[in-house]
């Protein structure tokens, strides 16, 4: 099908891109220059029916193994007109645009043999929700590079539900598919896209770098288990911006693996940007940090977040035998309405992978800086409890106003924490209101937008 020219020369804006420029207040302010697609092909071409029910794995993956010959001569663009498009899991391939018309809908069948299963990730050992191998997710990418997602707001709808009535009736035979994941990749944009219904992430960039997520919106519905927004997992330069997520459970999560299995694997997820975003979490938190974080968390910068309807507002998440770290976390200028705690720190969160953890490799939590947040109809201040042997250290608050929905007179709990706070209200516990933790606070206000110690 040939598209007309000026269409071409429209979408073509939204193809590959190109960073390029130095860093001013953070990895989401390095400018992106989009360069065009000189190939473009519709996956009508190649048989595609856009009825919802005839299946088009197999068009899906004749058009991109067709687009992989031009990855070499400028790339090219795979165009899905309006229809509903039912698919099994498919492959992406290098220097490839798939690109999502308005009305166009990529479904996720609900038959498991139409998705390919594999491997679990090295990270986690021998899985995650299931010892064992797992399904691979509807949209995957595995060492690409320069890939990216976008369209006129088209949809990718996994058509969850029938994987959450197996997960919650333990009738799978292997873990919970992602809607979209890429694996040891980098240069990934993703934009104006809608995700629906995913049987478990939504998005998930593991092991890769600079990847870029904006303007996306991202939906499953309250009741929904495990369902996850986006996951940076062992992922480095990210950025996340102008994204509207309400998710079953977490709405962002960041992570880097899994026990020993990530101790080993010794990949962090760092250098992370997300700012203006809105947030809902009905069963988890708005934006978490771990559990899963064996590789480490560092140097994560947040701003101007909306949270809302959630029972977790910002949690930082660990267990004893975890090891790795999570540091350097600079989070400011948030507006929370209706959260049940607005700020939780847990060292005793999740579970293990299987009894070869070892139990002595404690996690390292410090250096989290969070200020400038307005809090409206907060049931619990905060939850601090942190781990007896290694305790969470540098925990710093700066104006912070909450109002409190309950005639509580403890609207914290703070237990092996401490930290420094300034301007904060309600007055939080005396474990974070050491002077001498100050000297070790972080500031958000260094002109490159880096946490920086004072």
């Amino acid at each position: 099908m040939k598209m007309p020219v000026a269409l071409l020369l429209l979408l073509a804006l939204c193809n590959a891109i190109k960073i390029h420029g130095e860093e001013s207040n953070g990895l989401c302010d390095v400018n992106l220059t989009l360069r065009s697609r000189p190939h473009s092909v519709s996956i009508l071409e190649f048989g595609a029916v856009g009825d919802g029910k005839t299946l088009n794995t197999i068009a899906f993956q004749n058009a991109i193994f067709y687009l992989k010959s031009f990855a070499d001569k400028g790339g090219a663009q795979l165009y899905v007109p309006p229809g509903r498009w039912l698919t099994g899991s498919f492959n992406l391939t290098s220097h490839l645009t798939l690109f999502l018309e308005k009305g166009a809908v990529i479904l996720g069948s609900q038959d498991p043999s139409h998705w390919d299963i594999v491997e679990p990730l090295p990270s986690y050992g021998p899985g995650t929700e299931l010892p064992g191998k797992r399904y691979r997710s509807l949209v995957n990418g595995y060492m690409l590079r320069d890939v990216v997602i976008t369209g006129d707001n088209g949809t990718i709808d996994g058509q969850g539900s029938v994987w959450w009535e197996w997960f919650t009736s333990h009738s799978l035979n292997y873990s919970c598919p992602h809607l979209v994941e890429f694996v040891s990749s980098e240069s990934i944009l993703v934009s104006n896209i809608t995700f629906l219904n995913a049987p478990a992430y939504n998005m998930h960039p593991v092991y890769c770098s600079h990847v870029h997520i904006h303007h996306i919106t991202v939906y499953a519905p309250p009741g929904s288990p495990y369902t996850v927004g986006i996951v940076p997992d062992s992922s480095d330069n990210v950025c996340i911006e102008d994204c509207s997520i309400s998710m079953g459970h977490d709405a962002i999560a960041l992570k880097s693996g899994w026990d020993e299995y990530g101790i080993a694997y010794g990949r962090p997820t760092a250098n992370v940007h997300i700012r203006r975003v809105q947030l809902q979490s009905f069963s988890g938190s708005s934006l978490a940090f771990g559990s899963q974080m064996s590789g480490g968390i560092s140097d994560v910068q947040v701003q101007q977040l909306h949270l809302y309807d959630s029972l977790t507002g910002i949690e930082f998440r660990t267990t004893k035998g975890r090891g790795g770290y999570i540091k350097e976390i600079a989070i400011s200028d948030v507006n929370m309405l209706n959260i049940k705690t607005a700020f939780g720190a847990n060292g005793h969160f999740g579970s293990h992978p299987d009894d070869k953890f070892d139990p002595d490799a404690l996690p390292l939590v410090a250096k989290i800086t969070i200020q400038n947040i307005i809090g409206t109809n907060i049931s619990t201040a905060g939850n601090f409890t942190g781990i007896e042997e290694s305790p969470f250290t540098s925990i710093c608050l700066s104006n912070v106003s909450l109002s409190i929905n309950s005639a509580s007179s403890s609207p914290w709990q703070c237990s092996y924490v401490s930290g420094f706070s300034e301007s904060v209200f309600p007055e939080p516990c005396s474990e974070l209101n050491n002077p001498d933790a100050s000297s070790s606070c972080f500031s958000l206000l260094k002109p490159n937008g880096r946490a920086a110690v004072l």
